[in-house]
Parts: C-alpha cells; structure tokens; sequence
C-alpha cells in the first residue's frame, strides 16, 4: 500500500498511476480543464449497485457521481501543484449530499462539480468563505419535491490526509476517503427559524429542473 504524502505536487510514482492514466490527469492544467473532462464523461448513474470509485475507475469506466468526480478533480489539482481539497455539502434527509472539488485563486474559493443537472455545477473563483460557496448553491439545491434542502457544509477536506492507495487506485469501493469527509466538521448553513421561511420551487423551477445531461438508461 502507498504511503500517504504531504508534497505539493504530486508525482505518478506517489500516485501508483500508469503512465496513461498521469497523462490524462497532467493535460488538465485549470479547473475550467478539469471541469470539461466531467462533463465530457457520462454520469455514473449506480445501475448494478451503490459504488465509490478511484480516480483509477472512473478514468477505466468514463463516468462518475459527483464524490467520485471530486475525488479526480482533486486529484488532478495536486498533480498540478494545488492542495487535493474536497467540500461536502449536506442536506435533510429527503435529498442526496453533493461533494465538490475546491479551488482558490487568490484568496477566492472556487469549486469543481460533478452533476447532472443544470445548477449544481462548477463555480468560478469569486468566493471570499467557503460558507459562500455553499450558499451559492442554496436556492438550486432541491429534492423531487420541490423542497430546498442543502443545510449544511464541510470544512475544506485535504485529500493527502488519505493514502492515494484508498481512493487514487483503488479496485473497490473508496469507503475510508467517504467516511472521512462525511465524518469531518460541518457547519450549519440555516437556522431552525430560517428553516421554515424557506419556499418551495414553483411548477416552472420543477418543470426545468428535469433537464439533465446524461438520462438514465432504460431498465432491460
């Protein structure tokens, strides 16, 4: 098993990557890169199964939920000398967490999103806190019933925290690099109070909110 790394840039060797595979992931030089191979890579919608793929298994399978595109995206920053930072964003229980890749430029936070829909995508670096980040992402944030539901935000998770070999190359499920951000400090996002002043999205925000990406393919 590889042994966990503070270095800045991360080189292929720490990595356990092949050479294709660190290729893939040093042509993606920005985060506007980065967030185009996402969406070029179809969504990962479970059809067998709940899965946590590594950065190996999604570049092998070309799809992705949004943890596991966080976890490439990540990666692919700390190839390119910047700190492999994910946020969690949580929600009630009606409605699924998101996960993204974090970024700064300056002393701006900016973020790298896996998704399927139309809103809950790449944000660009203009976010003094990451607690703005995650309210830039309130209002869009809704389950099937139209309810606004994001409540919560992780602090910023370093990724070299976790051996690459647990969620850079990893053949099974990256359960140890999940249950180390969901168990990482979270914020409160809304008050109790501001709970329910919060509205729900109307006919129109429901009707537009079905458009995705990537549809789920037909049950044989």
């Amino acid at each position: 098993m590889q042994t966990q790394t503070r270095a800045r840039f991360a080189s292929r060797g720490a990595l356990g990557l092949t050479k294709q595979e660190f290729a893939l992931l040093e042509r993606l030089r920005t985060p506007q890169q980065i967030q185009a191979y996402l969406n070029s890579i179809a969504m990962n919608h479970e059809i067998g199964g709940e899965t946590m793929w590594s950065v190996r298994e999604v570049i092998r399978h070309r799809r992705a939920h949004c943890m596991e595109g966080a976890l490439v995206a990540a990666c692919a920053l700390w190839v390119h000398g910047e700190p492999p930072l994910v946020m969690r964003l949580d929600c009630a229980p009606s409605d699924y967490p998101h996960v993204v890749a974090l970024f700064r430029r300056g002393r701006s936070w900016g973020a790298i999103s896996k998704t399927n829909g139309a809103v809950l995508r790449y944000r660009d670096p203009i976010y003094r806190s990451l607690r703005e980040l995650a309210m830039s992402y309130f209002h869009e944030y809704c389950d099937a019933r139209g309810r606004r539901t994001l409540r919560r935000y992780s602090m910023s998770f370093d990724l070299r925290r976790v051996d690459p070999a647990l969620w850079v190359t990893n053949a099974r499920s990256c359960v140890e690099a999940h249950d180390r951000l969901e168990s990482s400090r979270h914020y409160d996002l809304i008050s109790t109070r501001q709970e329910r002043l919060v509205s729900r999205r109307d006919r129109f925000e429901r009707e537009a909110a079905k458009l995705v990406e990537y549809p789920r393919p037909p049950r044989r």
